[in-house]
This record gives structure tokens, sequence and C-alpha cells, in this order.
């Protein structure tokens, strides 16, 4: 008499299929249970041979006084086009109106001795041109962090600010020479 037990994946395509065929003998006192344990013990067969769990490591944490935090900037560059429109004649300060008018005395007060080109709203006429203007943004990406810890001061590259106290792990490992060194 022979008993097939087969495990099957439960979605066509899986990778796993195991069969178990036993043969058993027509014994009276034959247990019907045999193939079941078979079975399992062929299922439980890779737990046993995984590895051992790791051995609890000698850590703890504490915390350690924060000295200085420096950002460390990223820096990009963004170039966009701006309209900008020249008189073909000078415009006097009192055909500006409304708004242009704040705009003009903001752009005359920044603009520099070199740049004496007069500038215009579009509706007084005049030459408008697509002008490149490049602005410079930065951005912290990481913080270069002093701390001390125990009386021995350290510093380490983290990704955020840590702020006045940094958790900090402690582990001590002893040193095992090789066997001809000892």
């Amino acid at each position: 008499m022979f008993t097939t037990a087969s495990i099957q994946p439960p979605q066509v395509g899986a990778a796993y299929t195991a069969s178990v065929s036993i043969a058993l003998r027509s014994h009276p006192r034959a247990n019907p249970a045999l193939p079941v344990l078979a079975v399992l013990f062929v299922c439980a067969c890779p737990v046993f041979a995984q590895s051992p769990p790791p051995a609890p490591e000698n850590a703890r944490f504490e915390y350690a006084q924060v000295l200085r935090a420096e950002p460390v900037y990223q820096t990009l560059r963004a170039t966009s086009m701006v309209e900008r429109c020249e008189a073909t004649t000078p415009v006097a300060e009192e055909q500006r109106r409304g708004v242009a008018r704040w705009v003009g005395a903001v752009k005359d007060v920044l603009r520099s001795e070199d740049d004496s080109v007069e500038e215009t709203d579009r509706s007084v006429g005049g030459d408008c041109r697509m002008v490149p203007i490049e602005r410079e943004f930065r951005r912290p990406i990481a913080y270069d962090v002093d701390y001390v810890h125990k009386g021995v001061k350290y510093r380490s590259r983290l990704p955020y600010d840590p702020g006045n106290r940094l958790r900090v792990r402690v582990s001590v490992t002893p040193v095992v020479p090789p066997p001809g060194e000892r």
C-alpha cells in the first residue's frame, strides 16, 4: 500500500513543490498518523538547519553633550526667463503711474551705476525682450556635529540637527590576538 502526500503552492506559478511517497506494509498495527508525521518532518527540516541566533551584543545607549552643529549646504542654481522692456525714449518719473511707479523706485535704488538703461512699462512702448535671470538657492543637506562623551570630543556628519543632546551607542569588545601572538 502506498500513501502519497504532496505540498503544492497556493497560487499557480509559485516556486515550491514537494512530494513524499511512503510505502507502508499492510500491518495490522500500522499507525495511520505516520504519513502525516513524515510530511511534517520533511517540512520542519529547513527550520532545524538555520543558524543559531546571534549572541547578545555588549552595548548600551547613553547621551553626549553637543558642542556645535554646523549645517552643510547644497547650492542649487536656477535660470528663469524674465521679460525686460527698455524705453526708446526716456520715461520721466511723472509718467510712471500706480504700481509701476513703486516698482521703478525700487529698481532705481537696486540698480548699479553701470546699468543706465531706462526701463519702461509695456503700455508706454519700447523694446521688450526675454532676459535670463540666474538665482542661487542654498539648502542644508547634513550637519557636522561636534560632541563630547565621557570627556572625549567626537565629530560626526548627521542628516538632522540633534539639538543639545545626542544619543550615542556605546559598545565594548575585547581585542583577541591571533593564536601565534599570545
